[in-house]
């Protein structure tokens, strides 16, 4: 049970407060600290991020506040919106006067003026975020909570303050945080508040990409993260931000043979990579991986159902949708293509037939990546059958041991061929061309493939070699 109390202890603990409700008492002007501390503070959770609201303007109450912290370079002023943040021992803490909004139709920015603490409470999103406690000399710690949020999160309940109808229509991107926070705190979303995400999801269209990977970023981060992508489906969402991702729902049944929910089993494969790892990129990679399902579907009698190529199409998809969520287009997106492209590769190794050449391939193709990408195959594994999913978890483990002997042995990973296109244009004088190529590929190709090993003096006489095949002679030393 959540008590109201616990404010008091925490805020007497902290010299920030204790500065802000000395400044509060001199000015005579009333603050509180409202919003995610509150709420962090009551569940027990550890916040950098304060929001202090003052009834009165809130850059001169910061500028106060940090001349006696004795805070000279990290304070920043916003005049325009009449705000200011203060960075101080790891803390950011926010500034603004207390207010109430107003909206216009086509958009999320609000048209502000100066409100009561109350009218600035009921423009939040959810009641748990409604929470205020007093940094006032008289009333220092005590939990002003007009809409119940306390209730709420001792109910572990993600409600509005207000009708749901117009907090989303107002902020469309409540609707994305709703869900956000449903799933970072594995609470439930207020059947009311939830139907008001149903009736105003087209609304979501008016915001920003880059609030909406915001929080979807936040939401890849939780510890369960498949949550929050069953509550986008549920509430409409999903089908609008993320159709790829949609259209792997649902099973097709034809003449008896039917394939898995693709949808379901992605959200399981990012569970299971979510209880091993907490990077995001690679949890991207296992939301994407079977992303191609959809368009390479096929049936056939013979076969049942089937989805070749699905890694291949899946890898050219990635960049497609790292543009529209304007997600990093460079060492992130070739990261996440990458095991997108190779989730598929170790099963094959997985046979005990598998030769040492196909190995040092899949080393030198992940690279650096290959523990990641053996994350993820390792999470692939969905089966219910617990005697089968122990066969694919032994095979894979196994496969980890090939991995490890052949790097041990022929130091694959990352490499780069003892020789380059730019020796062989010196070697046998010749200019940058096909021809250039072909030789460095069959150097390449001829470490991996174990016929020489990874040492200069071999590769220079196996391109001696291969170089008289072609008739081409190397350069005359003078």
């Amino acid at each position: 049970m959540i008590h109201s109390q616990a404010g008091k202890v925490a805020l007497s603990n902290q010299k920030i407060f204790q500065v802000v409700s000395k400044i509060a008492s001199s000015e005579r002007i009333q603050a509180y600290v409202i919003g995610g501390f509150v709420r962090d503070t009551l569940l027990g959770k550890k916040c950098k991020d304060i929001d202090i609201v003052v009834l009165g303007n809130g850059p001169d109450f910061a500028r106060k506040v940090a001349e006696e912290l004795h805070i000279k370079k990290d304070v920043t002023i916003f005049e325009n919106f009449g705000t200011a943040m203060i960075r101080w021992r790891g803390y950011e803490i926010e500034f603004v006067g207390a207010r109430r909004e107003s909206y216009l139709p086509h958009s999320r920015k609000p048209l502000v003026e100066a409100g009561t603490l109350e009218e600035d409470q009921l423009r939040r999103d959810f009641t748990i975020n409604a929470l205020a406690f007093s940094l006032n000399p008289d009333d220092f710690g005590q939990l002003i909570d007009p809409f119940n949020g306390i209730q709420d999160l001792n109910d572990r309940i993600i409600r509005t303050p207000t009708n749901p109808d117009v907090t989303f229509s107002d902020d469309p991107l409540r609707m994305m945080r709703a869900i956000r926070f449903a799933t970072q705190l594995h609470f439930d979303i207020h059947p009311d508040t939830l139907a008001g995400i149903r009736k105003n999801c087209q609304r979501i269209d008016i915001v920003s990409m880059e609030r909406i990977t915001d929080e979807l970023n936040k939401i890849l981060s939780a510890s369960t993260p498949s949550i929050g992508f069953y509550l986008l489906d549920e509430t409409g969402l999903l089908s609008r931000i993320f159709p790829e991702l949609q259209a792997l729902k649902g099973v097709e049944n034809i003449e008896g043979h039917s394939h898995k929910d693709n949808f379901r089993h992605t959200l399981e494969v990012l569970d299971n990579v979510a209880r091993v790892s907490d990077n995001l990129w690679l949890r991207w990679a296992a939301l994407l991986h079977d992303i191609a399902k959809p368009v390479t579907k096929k049936y056939s009698p013979q076969t049942g159902w089937t989805f070749h190529g699905h890694d291949f199409v899946g890898q050219k998809m990635v960049p497609t949708i790292f543009r529209r969520f304007r997600l990093p287009l460079h060492d992130k997106m070739r990261y996440v293509q990458k095991l997108v492209g190779l989730h598929l590769r170790p099963i094959v190794l997985a046979k005990e037939d598998v030769t040492d050449s196909a190995v040092r391939r899949l080393l030198f193709e992940a690279g650096d990546h290959i523990d990641d990408l053996m994350i993820l195959c390792e999470a692939d594994i969905t089966s219910k059958n617990k005697k089968l999913k122990e066969i694919y978890l032994e095979n894979f483990r196994l496969v980890r041991q090939k991995l490890k002997e052949i790097e041990e042995k022929d130091r694959i990973r990352n490499f780069q061929p003892p020789i380059d296109g730019n020796d062989i244009v010196q070697i046998f004088n010749i200019p940058p061309s096909k021809t250039v190529g072909i030789l460095k590929n069959a150097v390449k190709d001829a470490i991996l493939d174990g016929i020489i090993p990874n040492e200069y003096e071999a590769a220079y006489q196996f391109l001696l070699k291969k170089a008289e095949e072609m008739g081409i002679k190397p350069a005359v030393k003078s």
